[in-house]
């Protein structure tokens, strides 16, 4: 049976029957994307080709669960990402510098404050970013990238990370304030 894929329910079908077309086509529709969401998490490029591996093999082998009442494909494998990569700095255990004794620092600094620090993306602004991000717990880091650099809504950020969207937009908050004070320890 020839597998017509022109949508993400053909795509679905093809992929329930094994059909490696199919599976061409999802790491051709999505690889791109996975690898680089993956990438944002996992600082070595080789364990971030493993973990991205491990996130396609996962898919491909529960493409069953997935329930288009709940998310759409995209979002679906993003969650798989997201844990597949947790996990993986889980089990490493590799070192993160936490700044979170300065949280209540944090809490200080205001919405204005915030958007002033992120609201003027230049050349510098955008490399304390990412040097405030290796900063960050991966869960945090993960919330960022998910919301700033995929666009993704805080609806689909609260499907992959399992959480409400209310906890995903105070979370959100607070870690913008937390990269805020990171970048201001950066630059002092």
């Amino acid at each position: 049976m020839t597998v017509s894929i022109n949508n993400d329910r053909n795509l679905i079908e093809g992929l329930l029957q094994q059909s490696q077309r199919a599976q061409q086509q999802l790491l051709s529709n999505y690889g791109s994307y996975v690898f680089a969401q993956v990438a944002r998490l996992i600082p070595s490029q080789a364990d971030a080709e493993e973990v991205y591996q491990d996130v396609f093999v996962r898919v491909f082998s529960h493409i069953s669960m997935f329930d288009p009442q709940r998310s759409s494909l995209k979002t679906w494998i993003s969650r798989i990402a997201y844990n597949e990569s947790i996990s993986f700095l889980r089990q490493r255990s590799l070192p993160v510098v936490s700044f979170d004794d300065h949280e209540s620092e944090a809490c200080t600094i205001s919405e204005q404050e915030v958007d002033e620090t992120f609201g003027r993306p230049n050349a510098d602004t955008v490399q304390l970013i990412r040097s405030a991000l290796r900063h960050l717990a991966p869960d945090e880091r993960a919330i960022i990238t998910m919301f700033y650099y995929e666009e993704m809504s805080i609806k689909d950020i609260a499907f992959v990370t399992e959480s409400l969207p209310t906890t995903v937009a105070s979370r959100l908050s607070r870690i913008r304030k937390k990269l805020c004070r990171i970048i201001k320890m950066l630059q002092s």
